[in-house]
């Protein structure tokens, strides 16, 4: 097999990440991008070197006329539901940025497109490939705190500050704000990590005068009577990002990268982490390989969205109002 021909849909600031990671693989070649902005175009050409590359400003003309295997797609988060069909549709295995889609029902969609056709779809929650938090999830399913009790997560970040006039507070191309973008990450971590499914959900939500949220303080009862506090805090001085996991016989504290482990009565130990061996653009291309399964599978970022729906639907937010709403 020759190697994986690969397209890249938005050449905006995370595709720089996904076009360098890609450039590392020997099996891979980036044949084609496309996105409105020829300085974007440009600018990722340049920076990573990318030759031969034939350059679209439509995503459909980029798969018509290209013979491509796999897509990557790294556009405003209403747009990934509409592309990653196109890119299905068209005989494409798919990596999508967070978040997979604005809805359930579009991620069922994308699913079972995906399923129907043979094609590998994955999610590129990229903290499924780093050590801190594959130690803290194979701690909690070996038992190293006994049965979970509680969890809190928090995400503190100058969102609100950061993203004023870009499309990430533009509702009908965000559908969501701090919460739908980078809270997606922290969803993610509080699902993955645990294994639990959220039952019902009380929030309380703030915008600070921005068009979509900033602020969310959320309440989560999971089954088999664990707790949780989601704190998404989109109008913070700076990125701060903790986690602490209660169980029965002691707890899992996370603080900005530094991991620690705490029992009743003991001195706090700070564990030995595995090593990184993938990342999210290269265990999607062993996937197509058949290396291995898909680590980061559409079914797993359904449950984020889904997550994410009911707590919007909580705080009584519709960040597509009538008026804004994307048709598929």
């Amino acid at each position: 097999m020759g190697k994986i021909r690969v397209g890249m849909i938005g050449t905006g600031g995370i595709a720089h990440w996904h076009a360098r990671q890609l450039k590392e693989l020997e099996d891979v070649a980036i044949v084609a991008i496309t996105d409105p902005s020829a300085q974007n175009r440009e600018r990722i050409i340049s920076e990573h070197q990318i030759e031969g590359v034939i350059e679209f400003t439509d995503h459909n003309e980029m798969l018509a006329n290209s013979e491509l295997d796999a897509v990557v797609i790294c556009s405003p988060h209403t747009l990934h539901f509409q592309q990653a069909m196109d890119a299905l549709n068209n005989g494409c295995h798919v990596l999508i940025e967070k978040p997979m889609a604005c809805s359930q029902k579009e991620a069922d969609e994308l699913i079972e497109t995906a399923e129907k056709l043979g094609k590998i779809l994955q999610v590129s929650y990229q903290r499924h490939f780093q050590p801190e938090f594959l130690f803290i999830r194979n701690a909690i399913a070996n038992g190293e705190i006994g049965n979970l009790t509680s969890v809190t997560a928090s995400l503190y970040q100058e969102w609100g500050q950061g993203t004023v006039g870009s499309w990430r507070q533009v509702p009908s191309l965000s559908g969501g704000g701090m919460l739908m973008d980078s809270g997606s990450h922290i969803v993610d971590v509080l699902l993955w990590t645990t294994g639990l499914s959220p039952v019902e959900v009380s929030t309380q939500m703030e915008k600070h005068q921005s068009p979509v949220e900033l602020d969310s303080f959320t309440s989560i009862r999971f089954e088999n009577g664990v707790v949780a506090g989601l704190n998404i805090v989109g109008f913070a001085p700076c990125w701060h990002e903790t986690y602490v996991f209660c169980g029965e016989n002691g707890g899992i504290f996370y603080d900005n990268g530094k991991i620690t482990i705490r029992r009743l009565g003991e001195e706090p130990i700070t564990p030995q982490l595995p090593q990184q061996t993938t990342n999210q653009d290269k265990s999607f291309i062993d996937a197509i390989l058949g290396k291995h399964e898909v680590l980061v599978p559409g079914q797993f970022a359904r449950e984020v969205v889904k997550l994410t729906e009911m707590i919007y639907k909580a705080a009584g937010y519709q960040p597509l109002g009538e008026n804004d709403k994307i048709t598929s």
